[in-house]
């Protein structure tokens, strides 16, 4: 599960950023953490499809997942992923869920657990400021393969954690500068692998009824209980 919640942290930041799609002037590099932190301030729900891609640095292997994702301030969320197989994570007021329907598994976690995460989920509830929590570059070495890569003439920013965790010691957001609509983010875990989330189909300030973000275990499921520690 730990990418997933790893990917939790890049589809904020989507959301973020298409919150801004409307700015008419062009955005300087160094002014997008403030406007990260402005927009995360009024953002109240979303639901976005997704793809996601999972690269393994060591076999070159490419995972890609596709589903749907809302999300509902303060910091609960609902991720179904559909394809290639289903998989549901919740996290709502009190627990968060991790459910793997063929396998009939689903793992329960402590939300208040999961918050102490100084660069994910810390982010998503409010309690992080970019700037604090990050170290935010717009010139590296590098940075112009990178935007090379990339194209579109976006903006490039790598963030450095300043407390890096196993599942993210760097990433980088690809941004247009006119809108400052997030268009491209590579999260890189502490192996090497790359996480790469896009958002299409963006609706902002939707109605989402609480129940979206609980989850019950069906009957048959097996249940690993691990709000007493993690």
């Amino acid at each position: 599960m730990s990418r997933q919640y790893i990917a939790l942290l890049t589809f904020i930041l989507f959301a973020l950023f298409s919150m801004s799609a409307h700015a008419a002037d062009t955005v300087a590099p160094e002014d997008m953490p403030d406007l990260i932190q402005k927009r995360y301030e009024s953002l109240k729900t979303f639901q976005a499809d997704f793809v996601q891609e999972l690269t393994n640095v060591a076999s070159g292997e490419v995972d890609e997942r596709k589903g749907r994702i809302w999300f509902k301030q303060p910091s609960q969320i609902r991720w179904e992923t559909v394809e290639p197989e289903k998989e549901l994570l919740t996290v709502g007021p009190e627990y968060a869920w991790n459910y793997i329907e063929g396998e009939e598994l689903a793992i329960k976690y402590s939300v208040t657990s999961l918050l102490d995460s100084k660069t994910i989920l810390r982010f998503i509830s409010g309690q992080a400021n970019i700037k604090e929590d990050f170290i935010v570059k717009t010139e590296w070495q590098g940075a112009d393969e990178v935007r090379a890569k990339w194209g579109q003439g976006f903006t490039v920013l790598q963030l450095v954690p300043k407390e890096a965790e196993p599942g993210m010691v760097l990433a980088f957001i690809g941004v247009e500068p006119d809108t400052g609509l997030l268009r491209q983010v590579m999260i890189i875990d502490f192996y090497g692998n790359g996480n790469e989330l896009r958002l299409s189909n963006v609706e902002l300030d939707v109605d989402l009824a609480a129940g979206m973000f609980t989850f019950t275990p069906p009957e048959g499921t097996q249940v690993e209980d691990n709000t007493q520690g993690y």
